[in-house]
C-alpha cells in the first residue's frame, strides 16, 4: 500500500509512461516478457507487481495475465517458481477479483505447502530447490511469503529464527549462504523482513544492519549489492531503502542522492535500467525503479 501511495504523489505522465511500457511488454499468451523476449512467469510477477502499484491491473491486461497463469499451476519446482506464481495470483485477486486458484485441484494448496517444507533444511533455513543442499537466506524468505500468502504458518518459526541468526556476518548484515565471506544488502533485507515478520528482531540486529547498509552507498547516489561491488544497481538500492525505512533509518543515508541515482536510471519513454552499466530495461527492474521514486517520492 506504500509504494501505491507514493507512486500517486508522482504527476500522472510519470506513472503513464511507466504504465505504458509495462504493458508494451505483455505477449500475445498473457504472460509477460524477460530480457530473452518471451513470457516468462517469473517476469509476468514482476509486471503485475509494478501495474499493482500503479494502480493499472485491470481490464483485458489483467484477465489475458491471468489465463498466463493460471495455465502454470502445476510443474513448479523451485521457491522462485512458486512464489511467482502465488504472489501473482494474490495481485490479481486483490487488483482485479480473478481467482486463479479457483479451478485448482482441492489438493492444490496442501501439495505446494508440502513441496515447500521438503526443501526445508536440517539447520532451519530453505533450500533453493529440490537439488539444493544449503540453506538460503532470500529463498526462506520467499518460502514464508508464499506461506502468508496462502494463508497457512511456517512450521517450527524458531528454527527459522535461529538459522537467520547463524547468517549474520561479523561486519553487520546478512549473507545469503553460510559459505558466503560477506554480507550482502539483497539478504539482509530478506533477513530483516523475515525476522521482523516472525519477531525475531532485536535492537543489536537493528543497529548491526544499519550499519551495513549505509556502508552499501556510493559515489553514484544508489546502493550496492556488498562491499566488493564499486557499482551501485536498483535492486540494492530498492530493498536496502526499504529495509532502511523500515527501521527507522532512512536519514542514515544520503537520500537527496539516492533520489539522482534513481532517475538517472529511469528512461524517458518508460522503464527503469538495472544500473550505469544496463543498456537495456526489463519489468523486473522497472519494478524496482518504481518502488525506488515511491518510496522517495516525497523528496523527488
Amino acid at each position: 500500500m506504500r509504494l501505491s501511495a507514493g507512486l500517486g504523489i508522482l504527476p500522472e505522465a510519470v506513472r503513464q509512461r511507466h504504465t505504458d511500457y509495462v504493458k508494451s511488454q505483455q505477449q500475445d499468451d498473457g504472460g509477460f516478457a524477460g530480457r530473452e523476449g518471451s513470457s516468462d512467469l517469473y517476469y509476468t510477477s514482476f509486471a503485475l507487481r509494478s501495474l499493482a502499484i500503479l494502480g493499472e491491473l485491470e481490464g483485458q491486461t489483467a484477465e489475458t495475465a491471468a489465463h498466463f497463469v493460471e495455465r502454470r499451476l502445476s510443474g513448479q519446482e523451485s521457491i522462485v517458481d512458486f512464489f511467482s506464481l502465488i504472489y501473482s495470483g494474490a495481485l490479481l485477486d486483490t487488483a482485479a477479483g480473478i481467482d486463479v486458484f479457483s479451478e485448482a485441484s482441492p489438493s492444490w494448496k496442501s501439495n505446494v505447502t508440502d513441496t515447500l517444507e521438503k526443501l526445508r533444511r536440517e539447520d532451519g533455513g530453505y533450500a533453493k530447490g529440490a537439488e539444493g543442499a544449503i540453506s538460503s537466506t532470500y529463498h526462506t524468505f520467499l518460502v514464508l511469503i508464499c506461506l502468508q500468502l496462502l494463508d497457512c504458518e511456517i512450521p517450527n518459526p524458531d528454527r527459522v529464527i535461529q538459522f537467520l541468526k547463524s547468517q549474520a556476518g561479523e561486519d553487520g548484515g546478512f549473507r545469503e549462504i553460510r559459505a558466503s565471506k560477506r554480507a550482502g544488502t539483497n539478504p539482509t533485507a530478506a533477513a530483516i523482513a523475515t525476522l521482523r515478520i516472525l519477531g525475531g528482531l532485536t535492537p543489536e540486529i537493528r543497529e548491526a544492519t544499519l550499519d551495513l547498509l549505509v556502508e552499501m552507498q556510493t559515489d553514484e547516489g544508489g546502493l550496492r549489492a556488498n562491499t566488493r561491488i564499486p557499482i551501485a544497481d536498483l535492486l540494492s538500492t530498492f530493498t536496502g531503502s526499504l529495509t532502511l525505512l523500515d527501521l527507522d533509518g532512512l536519514d542514515e543515508i544520503d537520500t537527496a542522492a539516492v533520489v539522482q541515482y534513481i532517475a538517472a536510471m529511469e528512461r524517458e519513454e518508460g522503464g527503469f535500467h538495472a544500473a550505469a552499466w544496463d543498456t537495456h530495461c526489463d519489468v523486473g527492474y522497472t519494478f524496482y525503479g518504481l518502488g525506488c521514486r515511491a518510496l522517495f517520492a516525497a523528496s523527488s
